[in-house]
C-alpha cells in the first residue's frame, strides 16, 4: 500500500486531539473549521479553541452507523457556539427544503455532500451545474412558499425542532 492509500490510512489510525487543533491553529493564518463537531461540549472547546468555524457532521457514508442526524444535533451545537464561530452542516442535504431548515435551526450555510457528485457522474460539468441550480430554485421555491425573501430573514420559527 502506498500514496493516498498509506495517507488515508494513517489518518484513521491517528484521531486527532484538540492539542493537534492548537498546533494547527498556530501554524497557519488561515481560517480553521473543524469537521465532525456533534455535541454541544466539543462546540464550546472549539470556541475556547479559537478556531473559526465547525461543521456539524457525522461524516456520512456510514462512517459512523447509528450515529445522531446532524440536522438533530445542529440546535445544540448552535446554542454551545454563543455566535463566537460560524456554525455550518453537512449531511442529508438533498433539497432546497433541507437547506432552509438548516438555515432556520442556526447553520450559516449547508454542504450539500454527495448530490454534486451525482451530477458530476451523470453529466460532468454540467451536471453539477445543473444539481446547483436545481437546488438553488429549490430553496427560493420554499422561501417564497414561508415569506422569507432573504436569507437574513429565516428564523427559527420556521421550523418546530423536539430535539434528541
Amino acid at each position: 500500500m502506498g500514496g493516498w492509500d498509506a495517507f488515508y490510512a494513517s489518518l484513521t489510525m491517528l484521531p486527532l486531539i484538540w492539542k493537534d487543533i492548537a498546533w494547527i491553529r498556530a501554524s497557519t493564518s488561515l481560517p480553521v473549521v473543524l469537521k465532525g463537531i456533534m455535541t454541544a461540549e466539543d462546540a464550546r472547546i472549539a470556541v475556547d479553541q479559537g478556531v473559526q468555524g465547525v461543521i456539524v457532521s457525522n461524516h456520512g457514508g456510514r462512517a459512523i452507523d447509528g450515529t445522531l442526524a446532524t440536522i438533530d444535533m445542529l440546535p445544540d451545537v448552535v446554542a454551545a457556539a454563543q455566535g463566537r464561530l460560524e456554525v455550518f452542516v453537512d449531511g442529508g442535504v438533498r433539497r432546497g427544503t433541507d437547506v432552509l431548515k438548516a438555515l432556520a435551526l442556526g447553520a450559516k450555510a449547508a454542504l450539500i455532500g454527495r448530490p454534486y457528485v451525482w451530477g458530476l457522474a451523470v453529466d460532468g460539468e454540467n451536471g453539477v451545474r445543473q444539481v446547483l441550480e436545481m437546488l438553488r430554485a429549490e430553496i427560493d421555491s420554499a422561501m417564497c412558499h414561508v415569506g422569507r425573501p432573504t436569507i437574513a430573514s429565516i428564523d427559527r420559527s420556521l421550523v418546530v425542532h423536539n430535539g434528541v
